[in-house]
């Protein structure tokens, strides 16, 4: 067997599930799920129509490349949304099975191995993705604590200058998850210069960044940063999204990745092994997806009314800021103690919700989670809003025992 399969971790819905083990939740109220980062809004019906048309793509194996039409829009669509020069559709542009897959498959590709003590910089809290994929390549992850006191940034500057001589990959989420935070101008610069000056590659999430409450000011993206900086080849910068949460398919796993076309050519050539293409029939019903704005501005809207209905009733009892994007609220439950709190909510109010610690790892004596709870707005807005007036309950429970 694999050795480094000893050294994952349960994933946090494992954790969750024991937590809860032996718990019967109070019959007095339905229960409501606001742990899963699941999108729950309906899939568009032309999303649906294109599957079904396509059908006939289930005789064909499928291009690990993908198909023109598929680049094409990706490529034009980022083009749209950033407001830069389109990616080449046929270097710097590449479909994968959703982010999850690729974000794991990228580090098998990028890390070398032969290189003593190769290093992963990953935020902390973070998408346990990032670490998985660092030590299933023999890397060892280097966690960055996101913080209040730093406004959730990843301070790169705290990273001693030996473990950035030896990092060959740094994970950076924007919008964040689970805290909703999007990276500036200036943070991106600083990343490019480390990454020149030390030669690791960048590997930025950001499928969460059309989740967002300004139609006017959509979060900055990597590649959109690389071009305001002057770095139209994206020099070590590969950027993962996914049409999960922004059109409502995660049951589709489809995505992209775009950026360096030197690392995407290797990438392709890692994939063609891995036998990861996407089915030919879900590459269609994807064009349809990527060529329509109308429907992800409605998904928009429905999440900005839960935030704007849930988010002011939460911080009346509760630290519960609005995030920059996402849809997460990251709460900080009074006490600082999140596993108990999750306990006491799901047994006496039947709500779920994800304890901070269990999104993050101990580092220099701190977890960053710890104290905090994600909420994710998933549910539909009359679920969400009962959600938040039991969590009140609780609170208020809690102070009264006190």
């Amino acid at each position: 067997m694999n050795p480094y399969l000893d050294r994952l971790q349960p994933y946090p819905f494992q954790k969750l599930r024991e937590l809860f083990n032996g718990i019967t939740p109070n019959p007095q109220y339905t229960p409501v799920n606001l742990s899963i980062g699941e999108p729950k809004h309906a899939t568009p019906q032309f999303i649906k129509d294109a599957l079904i048309a396509n059908l006939d793509g289930l005789a064909n194996y499928p291009l690990t490349a993908g198909v023109e039409p598929l680049r094409y829009a990706i490529s034009a669509w980022i083009a749209r949304r950033y407001g830069i020069p389109a990616p080449d559709a046929g270097t710097q542009v590449l479909p994968v099975n959703g982010s999850r897959e690729a974000l794991f498959a990228f580090a098998q590709t990028v890390i070398n191995p032969c290189f003593a003590s190769p290093v992963v910089i990953s935020p902390n809290p973070f998408y346990q993705i990032y670490e998985g994929a660092a030590l299933l390549a023999g890397a060892q992850p280097h966690y960055l604590p996101t913080l209040p006191q730093n406004g959730y940034r990843m301070d790169f500057a705290s990273v001693p200058e030996t473990v950035l001589a030896s990092t060959q990959l740094v994970y950076v989420c924007s919008p964040d998850n689970p805290t909703g935070r999007v990276m500036d101008l200036d943070e991106w610069r600083e990343l490019f210069e480390l990454s020149d000056r030390h030669g690791f590659i960048i590997a930025a999430d950001e499928c969460y960044s059309e989740i967002y409450f300004d139609e006017a000011l959509p979060p900055l993206g990597a590649l959109q940063a690389a071009q305001q900086l002057g770095r139209s080849d994206y020099k070590n910068l590969v950027v993962f999204s996914s049409l999960s949460k922004r059109s409502n398919v995660p049951g589709m796993r489809s995505g992209f990745v775009a950026g360096d076309a030197a690392l995407l050519a290797k990438f392709l050539l890692y994939r063609t092994y891995h036998g990861s293409a996407m089915s030919p029939t879900i590459q269609m019903a994807s064009v349809a997806a990527w060529n329509d704005e109308a429907h992800v501005i409605g998904n928009r809207r429905l999440y900005a009314e839960k935030f704007a209905a849930v988010q002011p009733l939460l911080a009346q009892v509760m630290p519960a800021p609005m995030p920059d994007a996402a849809f997460y609220l990251w709460a900080q439950v009074p006490g600082g103690d999140d596993t108990a709190f999750a306990r006491d909510l799901y047994r006496d109010y039947h709500v779920t919700v994800l304890p901070g610690s269990y999104l993050a790892r101990d580092f220099a004596g701190v977890n960053p989670g710890k104290g905090f709870i994600r909420i994710a707005l998933v549910a539909a807005l009359a679920e969400c809003v009962d959600a938040a007036q039991r969590i009140h309950q609780l609170l208020e429970q809690h102070t009264s025992t006190n």
